[in-house]
């Protein structure tokens, strides 16, 4: 994690209401958080509490009803270059190659095709599939093609990382791997990584810190600070006591915002 330098994300009061079929439904409510640059912050939450809602929110995809947003002291904007979303769907178009794909961010911000062309193949390497360049999405395994959305959200050098479900598509042996490689990735970046997931385990592994979501409308239950040292792995780290300890106490309150629609 690199150093801090000010702050990534800076919410005070965050609500936000949508239009339902029978009126408005509030999604969140009064959310207060504050993400320091260089920290690496992961939400879980009950399903529908509002966890994707808010980094869509945060990514400038969703405009709030009230209260304050800023990311790097401004208002967050669709297609902000500081900014890289990763979804929990590879969303690769099939009609581009690993590396077409890849390019792809860089086309959005007018980079010159012989640059896109070396980023993309740099990206691809971080991710080892460079032989897989010329490759298209339907001769890819499910595995390799999140690699290649993870490799096109990083080519752009984010300053802030959004990772919603990154892995939720996968199956656990491959997610476990993808973990691990994530963690080798995150190794050299210098930049703000705010997760939301609803692997409890991946939260402890990846984040510096896990916010609790509330059942919907979601507020901030409880903030529980991770203080395992790095680097982390996938596998021995999920079988220390201090791992064990801090997953009991996320399940703890996560148990308790459960409703009987959740079960």
């Amino acid at each position: 994690m690199g150093p801090s330098l000010g702050l990534a994300i800076d919410a005070e009061n965050v609500c936000l209401w949508l239009n339902g079929s029978k009126g408005p439904v509030e999604i969140l409510k009064k959310v207060n958080l504050r993400v320091r640059a260089g920290e690496y912050v992961a939400i879980v939450g009950p399903s529908g509490s509002g966890k994707t809602m808010f980094l869509s929110a945060v990514a400038g995809l969703e405009k709030i009803t009230s209260g304050g947003l800023k990311v790097f002291g401004k208002t967050p904007v669709p297609e902000d270059p500081k900014i890289g979303f990763a979804m929990s769907r590879d969303a690769l178009l099939p009609w581009r190659t690993a590396r077409g794909n890849v390019e792809l961010s860089l086309e959005a911000l007018g980079v010159p095709a012989s640059e896109r062309r070396m980023r993309a193949e740099q990206a691809l390497a971080q991710v080892d599939l460079l032989a897989y360049a010329d490759v298209y999405r339907a001769q890819l395994s499910q595995g390799m093609r999140q690699r290649v959305a993870l490799a096109r959200t990083l080519v752009t050098n984010p300053s802030l990382l959004l990772l919603d479900e990154p892995f939720a598509a996968l199956d656990a042996q491959t997610r476990i791997l993808m973990q691990e490689r994530l963690m080798k990735l995150l190794g050299s970046y210098e930049g703000t990584v705010f997760l939301v997931t609803h692997d409890i385990s991946e939260a402890i592994l990846l984040a510096d810190r896990v916010i609790v979501f509330s059942h919907r409308p979601a507020s901030i239950a409880k903030e529980i600070q991770i203080p395992l040292p790095r680097p982390r792995s996938a596998v021995h780290s999920r079988s220390t006591p201090e791992f064990q300890k801090i997953y009991e106490e996320i399940w703890s309150q996560l148990s308790r915002e459960f409703t009987a629609e959740d079960l």
